[in-house]
């Protein structure tokens, strides 16, 4: 992939919107990676990354152990791809919660919104890695057969790069 124009913030937030589900990665206590899809519950103005969980969840210790996480989105319909790296931190703010809160999470907690064993993951993000490509997957698989045939190196237009939060 080629870098083309530089991204922002901004196009990072357009790229993730409407992909609903991401794997959180957290560092596990023996040293390793350890991650899980989770639903993004939003990314707010700041760059902010927001999921719900429990308070009693590996997850949260995993936090606090090490804040450092990654958070990556896929669309492969769409062909972008995106990492964001940050620090998440346990945010346990009834208002937040309520920000937050839409009636398709009751069916991850039952009990509702009020639940006292719910609170948010917040990832303060420091940077993302995205790449992202026009072509959908047709055309994407007849360059792919088409350097199989042809025996050249397969190059797509598409764009990668960085972008700091």
């Amino acid at each position: 992939m080629k870098n083309e124009e530089k991204k922002t913030q901004e196009d990072i937030r357009e790229m993730v919107k409407d992909i609903n589900f991401a794997m959180l990665c957290t560092h596990a206590k023996n040293g390793h990676i350890h991650s899980r899809p989770m639903g993004t519950q939003g990314m707010d103005k700041d760059g902010n990354i927001w999921f719900l969980t429990e308070k009693d969840s590996g997850k949260i210790d995993e936090i606090n152990a090490n804040a450092n996480v990654c958070v990556c989105y896929a669309s492969p319909s769409d062909n972008t791809y995106v990492c964001i790296m940050g620090e998440a931190s346990e945010v346990n703010d009834p208002k937040k919660i309520d920000e937050y809160w839409t009636p398709l999470a009751k069916a991850w907690f039952p009990k509702g919104k009020d639940d006292p064993n719910l609170t948010l993951i917040k990832v303060n993000a420091h940077e993302a890695e995205y790449w992202d490509s026009d072509s959908n997957k047709l055309v994407v698989g007849i360059k792919m057969i088409s350097t199989l045939v042809t025996g050249k190196e397969y190059t797509d237009e598409g764009a990668y790069g960085t972008v700091k939060f």
